[in-house]
């Protein structure tokens, strides 16, 4: 599913206009950048948890040629999946595979 998929399902559920969605769908992409940017974290009870990690200087290798390249230091957005949305998904897949 990509964005323009994502708003059309999102307005279908809320009975919104796709204009509204995209607005909305837009404005909470922006405020979780903005707040794992600043280094903090977004909670959502049941769905799950946007944090930032910090990633180490390393040592990385080319698989093409062998050479060695040095990894810059970073900080990696993650999710962290909530209980309630592994157990939908964990519910769907259980019935898909009888």
């Amino acid at each position: 599913m990509n964005k323009t998929e994502l708003v059309e399902a999102m307005a279908a559920k809320a009975g919104t206009s796709k204009k509204d969605t995209e607005a909305v769908l837009n404005a909470f992409i922006e405020t979780v950048s903005d707040e794992l940017q600043a280094k903090g974290k977004v909670q959502l009870v049941g769905f799950g948890t946007f944090e930032t990690s910090e990633r180490a200087a390393r040592t990385g290798r080319n698989p093409q040629t062998g050479a060695t390249t040095k990894i810059a230091a970073c900080t990696a957005p993650k999710f962290k999946a909530g209980k309630a949305l592994k157990d939908k998904v964990n519910t769907k897949a259980k019935k898909s595979k009888k």
